[in-house]
C-alpha cells in the first residue's frame, strides 16, 4: 500500500482529535479559562496523551494559529502574470483573504489570541518570528511585479504587501474583532476590495 493511500495512524487521528478540540474550547473558554484537562476530556483521549502531542497549552494554541494561518495559504494561489492587469490579481488575492477573514472560527480564535497577546507580548513574538519563517504568497507576488517594473519598489515587497492586507483588515477584520461587527456581506465585500485595491494601485503602479 503507496503512502497516499494508506490510512491515518492512529496517532495522527489523536493529534487531530486534540486539535479540534483545543479550538472548541479555546472559542469557548478562551486561553485562560481552558486547561489540558478539558481539552482532553472533548477529544476523549487521556491527559498523558495530550501532553505526548504538546508540551504545554501555549504550544497547542502556537499550534492552532500556525494550522490556520497555513489554511490560508492552501488556497490556490495567485501566480504573478505580467500579461494580466495588477487590478485584477490583486481582486484574486483580496478575495481569498476574506474566504479566510470571514470564518466564524477565524474570527473568534483571533479575538482570544489577541487578549492573550496583549498579556504576554512575548508569545505574539514567538508567533511572528515563526510565521516570518515562511514567505506570504503575496510577497512573492508583489515582488515579481515589482522587479517587471510594474509597481514601484519604495517599499519592500513583504512591506507593500502589509500595506494592501493593513487596509483591507481595516474594514473586515478589526471591526469585526474590536466591536463584534458581523462579517461583511457580498456587495460590501465586492465594494471594499476595489476600493483597498484602486488606493494601493494609485500609490504604488508604476506608470504604463
Amino acid at each position: 500500500m503507496t503512502d497516499e493511500k494508506r490510512p491515518p495512524r492512529l496517532t495522527d487521528r489523536k493529534r487531530a482529535a486534540i486539535l479540534r478540540a483545543a479550538v472548541t474550547e479555546f472559542r469557548e473558554q478562551g486561553f485562560a479559562g481552558t486547561s489540558m484537562d478539558r481539552i482532553a476530556a472533548t477529544a476523549e483521549v487521556s491527559k498523558r496523551t495530550v501532553y505526548n502531542h504538546f508540551a504545554s497549552k501555549e504550544e497547542l494554541f502556537t499550534a492552532i494559529l500556525w494550522q490556520l494561518w497555513e489554511a490560508s495559504q492552501a488556497q490556490e494561489p495567485v501566480r504573478y502574470d505580467p500579461a494580466a492587469s495588477l487590478r485584477g490579481q490583486l481582486l484574486l488575492f483580496m478575495a481569498q483573504k476574506l474566504r479566510l477573514l470571514g470564518d466564524a472560527s477565524f474570527i473568534d480564535l483571533s479575538r482570544v489570541a489577541m487578549a492573550e497577546f496583549v498579556r504576554a507580548p512575548e508569545r505574539a513574538q514567538v508567533l511572528m518570528e515563526k510565521l516570518a519563517e515562511k514567505e506570504e504568497g503575496l510577497t512573492v507576488w508583489m515582488r515579481a511585479a515589482q522587479a517587471d517594473g510594474r509597481l514601484h519598489s519604495t517599499l519592500s515587497a513583504a512591506e507593500a504587501a502589509h500595506q494592501l492586507q493593513a487596509m483591507l483588515k481595516a474594514f473586515a477584520f478589526w471591526p469585526q474583532i474590536a466591536m463584534g461587527q458581523p462579517p461583511l456581506g457580498e456587495a460590501a465585500q465586492q465594494q471594499v476590495m476595489e476600493d483597498c485595491v484602486d488606493m494601493f494601485l494609485a500609490l504604488r503602479a508604476s506608470a504604463a
